[in-house]
């Protein structure tokens, strides 16, 4: 009796313990959710006066009524174009070098480990590494090529890890049915690891774009501009980007720019967010149509 009596105690204990653990989980989530509210709608309330054509259509003012982001927007954009075939390419290709080609052993384990923890090293870094290499040993200058590729670099390592941890997820199975069926190594690679892997590396690469977006702090080490009333014109262009526009509104000492980076941050939010839908879209289409053939 007494141990029936024990056995009860302790799975009642057990059950108020996993319903408060049930709890905790929530509140944390519910925190998060609700900082991320007051954010957004402080954004929006503060800058929604500004969201006008204009703003997108005007280059950077002195006069707050008159500032607008379209430099800024063009920047972007030609970061983006450099960023995206540079990062992809490198990263995927690094990817299916170490995993399908290097042979394992210490020296291809010490290279794996040195690019994870690279994915942790703070953007600042990148950005001297940028102005060092690229602007100064290389000549590019303050130009959208020397910034593409300081982008591209502080995002590779994410790109290399995600894509090494979708081609690892495909079953051995499918390559020795390739291999059955007499194609090369290339070929199964071409045809049954990368369709398979995309929705793995594309995750990934939703992920580091939005970062390389978003970041400032690399740009401003290797030079790029605060005020721009032009657009670029090539590859070795100067150039200004959204967050850099945003950063130097919000230090201005007018109280109306605060409003006027506020207008900013929605942009950059909407931005990003076409970006994402855009490659989430792709990512599930491809995702479908592997299952489709599975």
């Amino acid at each position: 009796m007494n141990r029936s009596n024990e056995s009860r105690a302790r799975i009642s204990r057990r059950i108020l313990w996993n319903k408060i653990v049930e709890k905790i989980f929530f509140l944390a989530t519910l925190f998060g959710i609700i900082v991320l509210a007051i954010l957004l709608l402080r954004i929006f309330f503060q800058g929604k006066d500004y969201l006008r054509l204009d703003f997108l259509l005007n280059y950077a003012s002195r006069k707050p009524e008159l500032a607008g982001l379209k430099a800024a927007i063009a920047g972007t954009i030609w970061m983006m174009a450099m960023i995206i075939p540079v990062s992809l390419s490198v990263g995927v290709g690094t990817a299916i070098y170490l995993e399908e080609y290097a042979p394992k052993n210490k020296w291809t384990t010490f290279i794996e480990m040195n690019i994870s923890n690279l994915a942790g090293v703070p953007s600042i870094v990148f950005g001297l590494l940028g102005l060092t290499v690229f602007v100064r040993i290389l000549g590019m200058g303050r130009s959208v090529l020397a910034g593409g590729l300081t982008m591209s670099l502080l995002i590779l390592p994410v790109i290399v890890v995600a894509s090494q941890e979708a081609i690892r997820s495909i079953p051995a199975e499918q390559y020795e049915a390739s291999y059955a069926l007499g194609a090369t190594k290339w070929q199964t690679i071409q045809t049954v690891v990368l369709p398979a892997a995309i929705p793995g590396i594309l995750t990934g690469a939703i992920l580091a774009l939005s970062r390389s977006v978003g970041e400032t702090a690399p740009l401003l080490m290797m030079g790029a501009m605060t005020f721009i009333a032009y657009l670029p014109e090539n590859v070795f262009s100067s150039f200004t980007v959204i967050p850099i526009q945003i950063f130097n509104w919000a230090g201005r000492p007018q109280e109306d720019f605060q409003s006027v980076a506020a207008a900013g941050s929605i942009v950059l939010l909407v931005f990003l967010l076409i970006m994402n839908s855009a490659a989430i879209f792709i990512r599930n289409k491809f995702s479908k149509r592997y299952k489709g053939n599975k």
